[in-house]
């Protein structure tokens, strides 16, 4: 008897996919955390930054791993007396209400009870709609000639129809 004979085999497709509503959910969720990190860093009147690790040469040409910090920009903002703050999806700010883009505190104290809001909101499934708009992109739109009314008549003629002779 081998080894092998041993052991149970089967076959078997893993699966890899997972649910993107998920996905989206969860990455707002550790962006959310993540300004819980930076407003208690600007209550302290702090930046706060992340380790990064990325590859550079030193001085001898050979490439190794540094670490750096980068600062984390925050989602909230003072204007008009009172700070807004708002919930991003990436580089995207979405509309958690459905049309507007944030919400009015009068002080910093206060920003960070919307955050635990949008948290909560978030973890529960609350803002999946506002995350799928945020999340499609955007079709870049290129129009032919043929549909924009005018811009043949602006267009200069091909030189071939000009023949002197």
């Amino acid at each position: 008897m081998t080894a092998l004979a041993k052991l149970n085999f089967k076959s078997v497709i893993r699966t890899t996919t997972r649910d993107p509503v998920i996905d989206r959910r969860d990455k707002l969720v550790a962006g959310l955390k993540e300004q819980k990190l930076v407003f208690a860093a600007a209550l302290k009147g702090e930046d706060h930054r992340v380790e990064k690790s990325k590859w550079m040469n030193n001085e001898l040409g050979e490439r190794v791993l540094v670490k750096t910090h980068r600062r984390v920009r925050p989602w909230f903002f003072a204007q008009d007396g009172g700070w807004y703050v708002q919930c991003r999806y990436g580089a995207r700010v979405i509309a958690a209400d459905g049309t507007n883009n944030a919400v009015f505190v009068k002080t910093l104290n206060d920003v960070g009870a919307v955050l635990d809001v949008f948290l909560a909101a978030a973890s529960a499934g609350d803002l999946d709609a506002a995350l799928l708009t945020a999340s499609q992109r955007q079709l870049s739109y290129s129009p032919t000639l043929g549909q924009i009314p005018g811009l043949i008549k602006l267009l200069p003629a091909p030189a071939d129809r000009f023949q002197c002779g």
